[in-house]
């Protein structure tokens, strides 16, 4: 099936903005403490020395990317992992997996040709 330049398009938006989130070792490190369940900005926020409105940005920043979901009950703004998010990614990097493998493999072989 042929995708149009469109559909193309916004994929590459979407995998673009992505990449760009986890570009950074704090959302990258927001991420995993979310992984383990929802929690709130004060929780999210807790273990960096950065104040609330800059987490928030990250957090943002991951949201734009649709990695997290934030919900507001109450008082609380609450962040959840969207993991579906993460898939796109992932086939991304499996396709160029067959890559490396092809590589590591001949080199393997190489390798065993010299000890032999």
């Amino acid at each position: 099936m042929v995708k149009s330049n469109a559909l193309r398009k916004t994929e590459d938006y979407r995998l673009d903005a992505i990449f760009h989130a986890l570009s950074d070792t704090t959302r990258r490190s927001i991420l995993r403490d979310v992984a383990t369940g929802e929690k709130t900005m004060n929780e999210v926020a807790r273990p960096y020395r950065l104040t609330l409105a800059a987490v928030s940005k990250h957090v943002k920043v991951l949201e734009e990317a649709e990695l997290v979901a934030r919900e507001r009950r109450g008082s609380f703004h609450l962040v959840r992992l969207n993991a579906e998010r993460l898939r796109e990614a992932e086939e991304w990097i499996a396709y160029y997996e067959r890559f490396w493998t092809t590589r590591l493999d001949a080199m393997a072989k190489f390798l065993e040709g010299e000890e032999g």
